[in-house]
Formats: C-alpha cells, sequence, structure tokens
C-alpha cells in the first residue's frame, strides 16, 4: 500500500516526519510495543522530529490502527538490529508498534481488541510483500542486547494459527542435539540471531519460544526447539 489512507483496515492517519528512503526490498516485519502510555503520548514521540524515531503503524489497546510512515519509506523503529544476515533492519522491514505499558509500566497481556486489529493487517503486509513467517519476528529477534519487546506475553501462538508466523513446535525430538551453551549459541546464529551476548540471545530465544520460562540459559528443551526451527528451514518448510 502507497502512500497513507484510511481504510477498512487504517482508521487514522498522523503523519511522522521520521523516515527516509529503503535501501532494500521489504522482507520482513517486526512487532514492538510502545511502553507508553497513554497511546497519545506514544503517538506524540513517534512523531516528533527530535525524537528520531517512527514506525509504519501502531495500533492502540482499544484496536484503533494509525498509520504514521508510508510502506515504501523506512521507518526508524529497529534501532541497531539483525536478523538473518540483514543489518538494515529498518530498510528491510514493515515495524508494528502495539499500544502497551510495557515491562516498565506493569506488564500485561494484549487486549483482544488490538490483536483483532492486528491480525488483518499483518495478513495484508506478508501477502503482499510475500513475506516470510520466519520473518515475522519480535523486536526483541532482532535486538537481543537492548530489546526485550513485546514480549513473553504476546500471542504468538494465536498469531501462528492464522499462518502469519512461525508455530511453536510440539512434537520435538526429546534429545539434546547441542551438548552445550557454546554449540546452541553457534546455532542460534546459524538461525538468524546476532549472538554478540549469548546469554541475551538465548533470553530472546525463550521470549518467543518457550515464554513461560526465561532463564538465559541453555538446556535441552531450548535445544529441540531450535533443532526442530532449523530442520523445518532446512526442508523449505519455514515459508
Amino acid at each position: 500500500m502507497s502512500g497513507m489512507e484510511i481504510n477498512e483496515l487504517v482508521h487514522a492517519v498522523r503523519a511522522s516526519p521520521n523516515f527516509n528512503e529503503r535501501a532494500s526490498p521489504i522482507t520482513m516485519l517486526v512487532l514492538h510495543y510502545t511502553e507508553m502510555k497513554p497511546v497519545e503520548t506514544a503517538l506524540d514521540r513517534l512523531t516528533d522530529p527530535d525524537a528520531g524515531v517512527s514506525a509504519h503503524y501502531l495500533i492502540s489497546e482499544e484496536g484503533i490502527v494509525t498509520q504514521l510512515v508510508p510502506e515504501e519509506k523506512r521507518a526508524w523503529h529497529a534501532g541497531v538490529s539483525f536478523w538473518r544476515g540483514t543489518k538494515d533492519v529498518n530498510s528491510a522491514s514493515i515495524g508494528i508498534e502495539l499500544d502497551h505499558p510495557g515491562h516498565a509500566g506493569g506488564y500485561r497481556e494484549f487486549t483482544d481488541a488490538q490483536f483483532e486489529a492486528l491480525v488483518p493487517l499483518v495478513a495484508r503486509i506478508v501477502k503482499e510483500y510475500d513475506i516470510p513467517r520466519a520473518n515475522v519476528v519480535a523486536h526483541s529477534d532482532v535486538a537481543p542486547l537492548r530489546k526485550i519487546d513485546p514480549g513473553e506475553l504476546f500471542p504468538w501462538d494465536r498469531l501462528a494459527e492464522y499462518g502469519l508466523c512461525l508455530p511453536k513446535p510440539e512434537k520435538i525430538e526429546q534429545v539434546d542435539p547441542f551438548h552445550n551453551e557454546g554449540a546452541f549459541i553457534l546455532a542460534l546464529e546459524r538461525y538468524g540471531y546476532d549472538i554478540t551476548e549469548g546469554r541475551k540471545t538465548i533470553e530472546a530465544f525463550e521470549r518467543r519460544w518457550r515464554p513461560e520460562k526465561i532463564e538465559g540459559r541453555y538446556d535441552a528443551q531450548l535445544g529441540a526447539i531450535l533443532w526442530h526451527l532449523l530442520l523445518e528451514r532446512d526442508r523449505g518448510a519455514a515459508r
């Protein structure tokens, strides 16, 4: 969708000056939370030229979708980040901010209204740009050293039911394929993560794939999950 317009998926437009030209095609979608309340505070910051941050969309807890930056432009949402060889994640991605108090403001579940507004928007974006499910990711996935959003309560399983992100592996071999943490961290790099700080990367992996237990330490269950994800990718089943 070029430009900005109100339609059945976008309820409001509030233009941000914080964007520039893309240097690569769109191949990713990154989900964030704002960690600012009320929502107007987040909208003010994302449109403040002095703040130097933005996103393509913000979805309020009430389900109101506001577009801030045209999709063909490079919004400034990911910061210093990396995913599957891409260092300029902003150029390669569309960023969606979810109105939420975040961990600092009383972390809680995301609202049904917000999720119900998110699903058709993500569905339209991934179809239009042919974004693989493996590239619908969390801010914490692409910036594990700095970010933990949208966090362990984001309903990835519900999004996966619509085929819009990879599902959590259910039937996995209960084996220890990596034998030690160092080998596991190297496998995280092979999957696509920045492993500059290994423990932080393990935490990011846990937030996405085992949110009920976040310790930042390797164990056999994590190894089995990652092994399954790598096998699925190698079989071409991760689109």
